[in-house]
């Protein structure tokens, strides 16, 4: 799969060649840290809960590859990123309360930028949406399931 990127409804890039799985993947990660599965538990808020835990990091970087290998025509990514807030109190101390949120940024050929910022809600929602619409595209078929024996588990052939 492909994605295509539009900016009210004009093209912006073209990103992610073969990029179903991983966003298949990611999806099912989401779906299951907000459920508090594993380490996402520590985090109370199940806004804050993604599936990868360190501190700032990236969930997925997708760029336009000609066959020269040139990178240009856009780029899409999601980066974890860790925000303090203070939090004030009525009649005693305020305190800071840690946030995490997915910084989803996609850039143009031209470099034009545009930034979401998504609790995992809303970062399940997108992914979701996105591998939907592909499986839709595509027959229905699973595309969280690899058919090649090996794939993903360090082997090779």
């Amino acid at each position: 799969m492909t994605l295509e990127l539009r900016r009210d409804g004009d093209p912006y890039g073209s990103v992610g060649e073969r990029c179903g799985w991983l966003l298949a993947r990611l999806a099912r990660g989401v779906e299951e840290a907000r459920a508090g599965t594993g380490d996402a538990r520590r985090w109370p808020d199940p806004d804050d809960r993604f599936p990868d835990e360190e501190p700032d990091s990236e969930l997925f970087a997708f760029r336009y590859r000609a066959r020269s290998e040139l990178v240009g025509g856009g780029e899409l990514r999601c980066q974890l990123r860790t925000i303090p807030l203070w939090v004030p109190r009525r009649g005693r101390r305020g305190e800071w309360r840690l946030t995490r949120r997915a910084f989803v940024e996609a850039w143009s050929a031209t470099g034009v930028g545009l930034r979401a910022v998504l609790t995992s809600a809303e970062l399940s929602a997108f992914v979701r949406g996105l591998v939907e619409e592909a499986e839709g595209c595509l027959g229905g078929r699973d595309l969280a399931r690899n058919p090649v024996e090996g794939a993903d588990r360090g082997e090779s052939r």
